[in-house]
């Protein structure tokens, strides 16, 4: 559940190997997550809502200003499916850099729920490759760095320091609430 309730910027960072005259390219998907809760309590001063996995854990889930609060009740089934993936572009040499971030949500229409989308984009610079562990190191706007292990050694292989990546999160949560019967 914790995944549903904060954003996560993760992923094994791959560059894809394509034909050398299209861009490198590699979609690495993350992870879709449904959970399903009931309601154990709702606390309107601050927002909160206690619910019980199916494995029996409490989580406290704050709701944010636009929730419909007064449509939950103690008792209601919660549905919850988090998904994520990154993907990850070489960039061509002279094309612009990108920093951006893209909120959408919707709201249910006629009872609690909705959902929520994030899409951020940043152009990375490779600050060190290590093809002995096989490691990636990137540096981007804002003073963003990054590091890590990297599967395939051979894409590894098809970048050097200095290269500059595009890379795209996405994540999403869509959430539904069924009332008790």
């Amino acid at each position: 559940m914790s995944r549903i309730t904060t954003a996560m910027l993760c992923g094994a960072l791959l560059l894809g190997v394509t034909s050398r005259a299209q861009a490198q390219v590699k979609v690495i998907p993350g992870d879709k997550e449904t959970v399903t809760a009931t309601v154990e309590a709702i606390e309107e001063a601050s927002r909160t809502v206690v619910i019980r996995t199916k494995n029996g854990e409490l989580r406290t889930v704050e709701l944010g200003p636009n929730a419909r609060l007064s449509q939950i009740k103690v008792g209601d089934t919660v549905n919850a499916t988090y998904y994520e993936n990154v993907i990850v572009r070489k960039k061509p040499a002279g094309e612009a850099d990108v920093d951006t971030l893209e909120i959408a949500g919707h709201r249910g229409e006629t009872k609690a729920g909705g959902t929520i989308g994030v899409q951020q984009a940043i152009t990375a610079t490779i600050t060190a490759v290590d093809l002995n562990v096989p490691s990636i190191s990137l540096k981007g706007p804002r003073n963003w760095t990054y590091s890590t292990k990297v599967q395939d050694k051979k894409a590894l292989e098809q970048v050097k320091v200095g290269d500059k990546v595009d890379i795209t999160w996405t994540q999403a949560v869509l959430v539904s609430v069924t009332p008790a019967k």
